[in-house]
């Protein structure tokens, strides 16, 4: 349910109306507008009409079920997109686009550095890097675990980059949000309900993959696990989806950005290098995300992808993504966005 408060309402009001919903045995979470404010009461749905006597509380306007199984990440519940500080000075949601680049795999703390000049000089604003690999086969690099976290920390104190990095396991939650600045949920993870609850209690801003065979309903009650926990920092990100074409690695749903836009106000970026697999292909595909109404980009780069230890044939050259940011900037502007 949706309590809207008055234009006005005083905060002793909107405080009052909190405490209700909890003794009512609801979790309340609070979206400020900029005329006025509205309170999610989420819970057991055989309640709500016990939640509609809540009208009659000063400073409330009305009170409006939500019908989406997905309630805090509904637009019912929040009209405008949200707009939200990734890290100090990178905002997601907003007019200017969001580009995080760097390599699949921490490999090296030069091979880390080279790449996250180079992004920077190019324009990217976050640099990522997996220093825990979720792999198919138990034989291949799994990452440096750790290590691979010290040396984000390192490359972040030289460059000036945020870092946004792959959690894998619950138990690394607290491990890696000690060095990210953005935490990362791989597709493999996006139904792992009991990490999306430990992320949505730590607070940091959450990257939230969608699931190779995942639909976009169960994708935003993904989401919607976090945000119940208090933490309303989370970006949608689609990677691709299975299915019978073999020419690509993934099938990307480019159509995904504006259904989720349609359904929910949380922004929505595009990983154009696991959605196709081929370097080739990368350039196109972030042009396309950006005319879809994408809030932003996540592209491998690698300085030599040739010796890569992971996804060389999708990982952008240096020089090469310097061109596609180059012309990402011309998008951009037909778009009505910045770079």
């Amino acid at each position: 349910m949706i309590i809207v408060m008055k234009k006005g309402a005083s905060d002793a009001q909107l405080a009052e109306v909190k405490k209700r919903i909890s003794e009512l045995g609801y979790q309340s979470h609070v979206i400020h507008g900029e005329t006025r404010n509205v309170v999610g009461a989420v819970g057991d749905e055989r309640g709500k009409e016990i939640l509609q006597s809540l009208e009659v509380l000063p400073g409330v306007e009305n009170v409006v079920p939500i019908l989406k199984p997905f309630k805090l990440a509904s637009r019912e519940i929040r009209a405008e997109p949200s707009c939200f500080e990734l890290a100090p000075g990178v905002m997601i949601g907003g007019d200017a686009l969001v580009v995080m680049a760097g390599p699949c795999a921490v490999e090296s703390e030069e091979q880390l550095l080279s790449a996250a000049i180079a992004v920077k000089a190019a324009g990217a604003t976050v640099l990522r890097g997996g220093a825990f690999k979720p792999r198919s086969s138990p034989y291949s690099f799994q990452g440096l675990e750790e290590e691979g976290l010290k040396l984000l920390d390192r490359v972040r104190s030289v460059t000036g980059l945020p870092i946004v990095t792959e959690v894998v396991n619950p138990r690394d939650v607290e491990l890696v949000g000690r060095y990210a600045d953005i935490m990362q949920v791989g597709a493999r993870n996006v139904q792992n309900f009991a990490l999306l609850k430990m992320l949505g209690q730590l607070g940091k801003p959450v990257l939230l993959k969608r699931g190779m065979s995942t639909t976009i309903q169960e994708f935003l009650m993904s989401a919607e696990y976090i945000l119940s926990e208090g933490n309303q920092r989370v970006v949608l990100c689609e990677r691709g989806i299975r299915t019978f074409e073999t020419a690509t690695r993934n099938t990307l749903d480019i159509s995904a950005v504006p259904v989720l836009k349609e359904l929910s106000h949380l922004p929505v970026i595009i990983d154009p290098s696991h959605a196709t697999g081929h370097a080739s292909l990368v350039a196109p595909m972030s042009y396309a995300a950006v005319a879809a109404g994408a809030d932003g980009l996540i592209i491998e780069v690698h300085p030599h992808p040739e010796l890569a230890s992971c996804d060389g044939p999708q990982s952008l050259r240096p020089e090469d993504f310097a061109l596609v940011m180059a012309k990402l900037r011309e998008y951009a502007v037909v778009a009505g966005r910045k770079l």
